[in-house]
């Protein structure tokens, strides 16, 4: 089975860009976080991730997942989580598996970080639990396919 990590506009800077809201952590510390959490799970999973800035990257990269074999994504889109209607109809489009997350809680934050366009088309959202939120999203993948095997 294969497992997206997708994450949006800035998240390359984690670690470093305001780490009293984002914790000191980097993308790579949550690649890792996940690639030990299916190591240790047992599971045959092949762990794609992919962070883009841009826009269109994110939409083709979730318009092909299909194709790619890839059955469920772990997505943090960032900023466009609030800005983008064509990240929604992507990933309402190819019907996609995608768990929402989200380092801080967006819903205490600015207004305008406390509306999701991803949340209506996405299985559930996980905010403000910093790179834990990723593991968790693993974590709830895992139990579904744990049920579906039974």
């Amino acid at each position: 089975m294969k497992i997206a990590l997708l994450n949006g506009p800035n998240l390359n800077l984690l670690g470093l860009r305001e780490p009293e809201i984002y914790g000191g952590e980097t993308l790579k510390d949550v690649e890792n976080l996940l690639k030990e959490k299916i190591v240790a799970s047992g599971n045959n999973i092949e762990l794609i991730c992919y962070q883009s800035n841009s826009e269109g990257d994110l939409i083709d990269f979730i318009q092909q997942s299909k194709a790619q074999g890839i059955k469920y994504i772990i997505f943090n889109p960032g900023a466009y989580t609030h800005t983008s209607i064509a990240l929604h109809d992507a990933i309402s489009g190819v019907q996609a598996n995608v768990v929402e997350v989200h380092i801080s809680n967006i819903h205490k934050r600015e207004e305008y970080r406390r509306n999701s366009y991803i949340a209506p088309v996405a299985m559930g959202q996980i905010v403000g639990f910093g790179i834990a939120g990723y593991g968790m999203a693993l974590d709830y993948i895992l139990g579904l396919e744990s049920k579906n095997d039974k």
